[in-house]
């Protein structure tokens, strides 16, 4: 108690900062930086016109938006796209929804974390091609945002209500991320990530597709290793041989493909020999991971909960929230469960549907 007590005194002392006139954070601050102007908008926007490589895509003012604002002082147009998305609960709920398995452990990636590790992938790809850092991280951020609980599960699961089909890209473009008035370049990245998808209009687009496989193929190995679904000794030997096991040999070695046949040919592309190596650990994982009996079992039980959870609010749309009460009540449907997060739509079925526990979606940690 005694301990604690003094902890919150010391705490207390530092609730205004230290010093006067000119308040600093610690009371031995001596970080300095030389004096000068605020880097704000402007001059942002200068440094990348004269340091990002022809057919990067620059910011400019308040940006390509569906709604006209006014440019910001202090950010450039894709620095609050970046920002809106970090702050959006459509972003926050990612922590809770399906990456490879339902129900993730702490240890496994969510599409929280999948979405953080494409960012980290794309920055990289973008700072070494000389494009578009800003964009591309605001892209990487967002893409994953269309997703329903449970994976690509849901893309099945809702499609059924949709007469265009539910494809989480244009979903989370036009739909989960809509209100934050994003730009057209960010929001086409978004919807078009997917390599099923038309090209992207933008360079930093592309690369953010490209981050996100390489991200998945390798984080996904490496969380099924560490699960006990597969064996390192079960990877294939040519992508051992090319790529390595570990998860950061892998990015590296695909990074820097990437990077280099960009730089030499002015298109985002790789070259065939290691395109090829990603293809097989893509392959690999869909063999060994994706395609696996549990991982089908899961697959059907997540479209099962989420089909009758959309029926079920169709029926009772007093359940749902006003802002779902739309002119089309399908697509209000589809819109609520989509932007649930795994635990908060088995609840739901467990409340309102009767579902029992045990015959919901059982992934890794959650009863299997």
């Amino acid at each position: 108690m005694g301990n604690n007590a003094a902890r919150q005194e010391h705490w207390a002392a530092t609730m205004a900062g230290h010093g006067a006139a000119l308040v600093s954070a610690h009371a031995d601050s001596h970080a300095m930086i030389s004096v000068g102007r605020p880097v704000r908008r402007v001059e942002r926007e200068a440094l990348e016109v004269a340091t990002l490589r022809d057919g990067a895509t620059f910011s400019h003012g308040a940006g390509e938006r569906l709604k006209p604002e006014e440019p910001d002082l202090e950010r450039t147009c894709f620095e609050r796209d970046r920002d809106r998305i970090i702050h959006s609960a459509a972003f926050r709920r990612l922590a809770g929804k399906t990456q490879a398995v339902v129900y993730p452990k702490d240890h496994q990636r969510t599409r929280l974390t999948h979405a953080l590790e494409v960012a980290q992938i794309a920055r990289s790809i973008a700072t070494g091609v000389g494009a578009n850092v800003i964009l591309a991280d605001a892209i990487a951020l967002g893409h994953d945002c269309g997703h329903g609980p449970g994976g690509h599960a849901a893309e099945e699961a809702f499609d059924e209500f949709l007469p265009e089909g539910f494809d989480h890209g244009p979903w989370g473009a036009d739909v989960a991320l809509i209100n934050l008035n994003l730009t057209v370049q960010t929001l086409d990245g978004i919807r078009n990530h997917s390599w099923s998808r038309p090209a992207p209009a933008t360079i930093e687009g592309e690369i953010v597709s490209w981050a996100d496989r390489i991200s998945y193929c390798a984080h996904d190995l490496e969380d099924s290793i560490a699960a006990g679904i597969v064996k390192v000794s079960d990877i294939p030997a040519d992508v051992v041989d090319e790529c390595g096991v570990r998860l950061s040999d892998q990015v590296q070695f695909f990074i820097k493909a990437l990077v280099d046949a960009s730089c030499a040919t002015g298109k985002v592309a790789m070259d065939a020999q290691p395109a090829a190596t990603l293809a097989a650990l893509r392959r690999f994982n869909y063999e060994r991971i994706y395609s696996r009996a549990e991982s089908l079992q899961q697959w059907q039980a997540v479209v099962d909960v989420l089909r009758a959870l959309v029926e079920y609010y169709l029926a009772h749309p007093a359940r749902m929230p006003q802002q779902y009460h739309a002119a089309d009540p399908v697509r209000g449907a589809v819109s609520y469960v989509a932007g649930m997060t795994d635990r908060f739509a088995f609840e739901q079925a467990v409340q309102f549907l009767g579902w029992e526990w045990d015959s919901l979606p059982r992934g890794i940690g959650h009863g299997a």
